[in-house]
């Protein structure tokens, strides 16, 4: 891989970094890029998984103090995410994809209707917070992290919307606090038993930790509204890419 190639995933990972703090698509910007840099599908899905990490380094680094102050709560979530994603990652290393990835584009879909739908299933909800869904809906979730993670934080992000009363700013970090911990232990395992292409897993990891430092500033900025429906129809989006490709 050339010194020009490297530079150009360094700036997909910062831009994959910034959207996928945004909005939860990182791997939209990201995976193709790492393909057009030369790599096959199975080392780019295991690049990237690894290259991904540092967008949830960069936000938790900027912004993780701030979802500190339920350290319980937060730990019992990061242990979820992290079987999860070490489940996801076994997953892809050990059985064919054809099925998993036949229910990943109804599953975004999924995540992306309750985003949308969110102010309603809250009411709906009442004041309840479902502890016992929350965590295994947590390890779920990580579990297709950890395996493809395309979309993977929209369905964080909905899943922390209408299961507790967070504002989307704090769900913002915790999608990717949770998301960083499912790539992280899944990157180990692909360290250890997956082709990973270390100089452009470092190349795009240097820029998506930049993208993730920046996104909670941006998000910070971004109406409430306006935020939930954009990551919602960026979901949809994705949902639409994944069922024809």
């Amino acid at each position: 891989m050339t010194v020009l190639t490297l530079g150009l995933v360094t700036v997909a990972g910062f831009f994959a970094g910034l959207v996928g703090y945004v909005t939860g698509i990182a791997s939209l910007i990201s995976y193709p890029a790492l393909l057009a840099a030369g790599l096959s599908p199975v080392s780019a899905n295991v690049t990237n998984t690894v290259a991904m990490v540092a967008v949830g380094a960069g936000s938790t680094a900027k912004a993780g103090a701030a979802v500190a102050d339920n350290s319980r709560a937060l730990i019992l979530h990061a242990a979820c995410a992290a079987l999860g994603g070490s489940a996801g990652a076994a997953l892809l290393l050990t059985t064919p994809p054809e099925v998993f990835d036949a229910i990943v584009p109804f599953l975004i879909a999924l995540a992306a209707g309750c985003l949308l739908l969110q102010p309603t299933l809250r009411t709906l909800a009442g004041s309840r917070t479902f502890p016992r869904l929350y965590p295994l809906a947590t390890a779920i979730v990580a579990l297709y992290g950890g395996y493809f993670g395309a979309g993977a934080g929209v369905m964080f992000l909905a899943l922390i919307m209408v299961c507790t009363s967070e504002t989307i700013w704090r769900a913002s970090v915790l999608k990717s606090v949770l998301t960083g911990i499912a790539n992280l232990v899944a990157a180990i395992g692909f360290a250890l038993f997956g082709p990973v292409h270390w100089a452009a897993a470092a190349a795009m990891g240097v820029g998506a930790f930049a993208g993730g430092w920046i996104g909670p500033s941006v998000v910070a900025r971004i109406p409430p509204a306006v935020m939930r429906i954009g990551v919602a129809l960026c979901g949809l989006g994705l949902s639409g890419y994944l069922a024809i490709t």
